[in-house]
């Protein structure tokens, strides 16, 4: 399939529609600071390289980079506690996405993310563009994550499109993974959160921005591969 072809346009969210790293960070350092006491912050810088996967493997992540033996389960209630309350301090969309999203309104968009769903739509309701897509499905909303294709599978069978007129777009090979997985093409950004894993997971096409991503996708002489 040709990107121009793309039908359904499937975002992944954080390290691509968003960046939420810092304050992802925060909240991961004070449930571990609330859970053990004195325990050092973990860098901003650390804390990017753990997400992608969902809160409880952020925190598995984060436990073990912090030499803590407590129960992922364990801390999980007080990391959402603690998240809730600063969700959107300092997360903001990337540049250019709200641009990128009104060029592409002669598509089906839709998000899915492993960040808990009820969270997700909150965010994108605040930032002002839940009302782009016409699904958003997160952790919690699925019986299994991504890299599991049946998220993606569903939102085409839902929009009365085949997956393989369906793009799946990320900042990781974990997007890639899900979107092979169900026949979609897939797209990777390169200034997201997990842009290396993309040598594991090579996806179809790379794009540095997500104007970029609108024009190859609206510009048949530009978006072949």
């Amino acid at each position: 399939m040709s990107a121009r072809d793309a039908r359904l346009v499937v975002f992944d969210l954080d390290g691509t529609l968003i960046d939420s790293s810092r304050d992802l960070a925060t909240a991961v350092n004070r449930a571990l600071a609330r859970v053990a006491p004195g325990t050092p912050p973990l860098p901003e810088s650390a804390v990017r390289t753990f997400i992608g996967s969902g809160a409880r493997v952020l925190l598995a992540r984060s436990l073990a980079a912090s030499g803590l033996p407590h129960p992922v389960g364990e801390v999980l209630p007080v990391f959402l506690e603690v998240y809730a309350g600063c969700l959107l301090n300092t997360t903001r969309l990337f540049p250019g996405t709200v641009a990128a999203l009104e060029a592409l309104r002669d598509r089906r968009l839709a998000v899915l993310t492993n960040k808990p769903g009820d969270m997700s739509r909150t965010i994108l309701k605040a930032l002002g563009v839940a009302d782009r897509f016409f699904r958003i499905y997160g952790g919690g909303d699925l019986a299994a994550g991504k890299p599991d294709p049946d998220g993606l599978r569903r939102l085409a069978e839902e929009t009365g499109v085949q997956t393989a007129s369906a793009a799946m777009v990320g900042d990781s090979g974990i997007d890639v993974r899900t979107g092979r997985a169900a026949g979609a093409l897939t797209i990777g950004v390169t200034y997201g959160f997990d842009a290396a894993s993309f040598r594991a997971d090579p996806p179809d096409l790379v794009v540095g921005s997500l104007p970029e991503l609108a024009d190859r996708l609206s510009h048949p002489s530009r978006a072949a591969f």
